[in-house]
């Protein structure tokens, strides 16, 4: 009996050396291993310059605005560029400026960035088919200097047509609708909300539009209506008269053939007017001048 005591007792001190040594070395390693930090494995795609920190409109970028990041191939944007030189040199070998605020980590585009000149170009911010029209505006016709770059607007026409009367008589009507503002002044900048007593008010138009305006601003005063941010509908208007009569307008005059088998059937001119105030048109038939009167007949002679 004393001999398997003696050998109980061996085997349990042996194992219980082996659980020492097992919690003083393999434990310990396990747990520095999970604290460990993981190894970043390297990302496959393509580099692509992005920025560093926040960037504002005006900023003069440097590399310690840029850093180069791996993006997929197809989640790279159209323009980016691959490195940090290429960015630097954008500006005709100089450091280009920022034309509108760029995020932290956003990709840097060319049409971000200025062009020759090192300075913001209101032209880089001009939509595809578009014009800049610049018109003329004061404090009033101007919305007071709250329609800034980025803004929406409409464009209103007022017009005197008797400037030389005794009695006044005006007429507005709405020349442009939805308008986007790309100036003031010489202020593009579009994250700039303090508001300014404006001169002039640069428009992005259409070719057609920017003929409109050339034509309305001859014609009379020009102002600008500011939209609610999100507005896109275009409101049916009409033009707005005050003082004088209605005078008919003549839109355009017509010459029809009234119906007729004959060869000599009499023609109707066909005028269109308008009623000066916007509203629907009427149509005055010009009658037909009537045929002439037969010459009376010869009398007869009497016999002698």
């Amino acid at each position: 009996m004393r001999v398997v005591t003696i050998v109980s007792l061996g085997a349990s001190a042996a194992l219980g050396l082996a659980a020492l040594v097992v919690a003083k070395t393999v434990l310990p390693n396990a747990a520095a291993a999970k604290d460990a930090p993981a190894v970043v494995q390297p990302v496959a795609g393509v580099p692509v310059v992005v920025a560093s920190k926040p960037l504002r409109f005006g900023d003069k970028l440097d590399t310690s605005a840029l850093t180069v990041i791996n993006l997929p191939k197809d989640a790279v944007p159209q323009g980016a560029y691959s490195n940090v030189a290429a960015v630097l040199a954008a500006d005709n070998g100089g450091a280009p400026v920022v034309l509108v605020p760029i995020a932290a980590r956003e990709p840097m585009l060319a049409a971000k960035l200025s062009g020759p000149g090192a300075r913001p170009s209101v032209a880089a911010e001009i939509a595809e088919g578009m014009r800049a029209y610049t018109i003329k505006v004061d404090d009033v016709t101007g919305v007071g200097g709250h329609a800034l770059p980025g803004d929406r607007v409409d464009v209103v026409l007022m017009r005197d047509l008797t400037p030389n009367g005794e009695t006044r008589n005006l007429i507005s009507e709405v020349v442009l609708q939805n308008v986007r503002v790309l100036a003031v002044d010489l202020n593009l900048n579009t994250v700039e909300a303090k508001p300014t007593t404006p001169n002039t008010a640069t428009l992005e138009v259409s070719v057609p539009d920017s003929q409109k305006l050339a034509v309305a601003g001859d014609l009379g005063k020009l102002s600008l209506a500011l939209r609610r941010t999100g507005s896109a509908e275009l409101a049916e208007t009409a033009p707005v008269r005050v003082g004088g009569g209605r005078p008919a307008v003549v839109q355009r005059a017509v010459v029809r053939r009234a119906p007729s088998s004959g060869p000599a059937a009499p023609r109707l001119i066909q005028i269109v007017e308008g009623d000066g105030r916007g509203g629907s048109s009427r149509t005055r038939p010009t009658p037909a001048p009537a045929p002439a009167a037969p010459a009376p007949a010869a009398p007869a002679p009497t016999a002698d």
